[in-house]
């Protein structure tokens, strides 16, 4: 008898459960969340705030975003990256859009510096949500990053006309630093994904 492959199936929603409890009203605490940064953190203090958008740019309520970075000297949070981890900075966080009543993912964290002094500082970002049938990989850069970004070899590699669905635009508020970026999964403006 010959063996077939099993059919594929989309994501969740019973992914976000156990990673995000909160969203669905469960009483529990997810291991990761929005805080990327404690109190000894070095670096500039950042907000980075958005919506995971459909195909007509409606915000999808259960969508799971998780982002993992450098701290603000380009050090990841990780005992392979031999320049040492900043001890107060965790360097990974996870939300679900169904915690916020505007739908939006929120992370307090600092702006990242460059990893290799070649690449931009970026957050790489993680998406899940029902309809996709595997989660999608992207990255964050940063509007105040221009030379930076005209430089970031992964960046080049993706189509000039296409690069603004990367780039986080800055709004300077009374509370500091707040970075705009919208997650579109499909459509017009459709973010940029990446194979991994």
């Amino acid at each position: 008898m010959a063996l077939k492959q099993t059919p594929s199936q989309t994501v969740g929603p019973f992914f976000a459960y156990g990673l995000t409890p909160e969203q669905y009203g469960y009483p529990l605490t997810s291991i990761a969340g929005g805080d990327l940064a404690t109190g000894e953190t070095d670096g500039e203090r950042i907000r980075i705030e958005g919506r995971v958008l459909d195909g007509t740019g409606e915000p999808i309520p259960d969508a799971m975003v998780e982002i993992w970075q450098a701290d603000g000297q380009g050090r990841y949070a990780h005992p392979l990256d031999p320049r040492g981890s900043n001890t107060g900075f965790k360097g990974f966080g996870r939300v679900g859009t169904g915690t916020d009543p505007e739908c939006r993912f929120i992370f307090h964290t600092v702006k990242p510096g460059s990893v290799d002094g070649h690449q931009a500082p970026h957050i790489n970002v993680i998406v899940f949500a029902r309809g996709l049938l595997l989660h999608a990989y992207t990255r964050i850069y940063f509007s105040d990053e221009a030379e930076a970004n005209a430089r970031d070899p992964v960046l080049a590699l993706v189509p000039a006309e296409r690069r603004a669905t990367l780039i986080a635009e800055r709004q300077d508020k009374p509370g500091g630093a707040v970075y705009r970026f919208d997650i579109r999964t499909q459509g017009d403006a459709e973010t940029v994904f990446f194979d991994v």
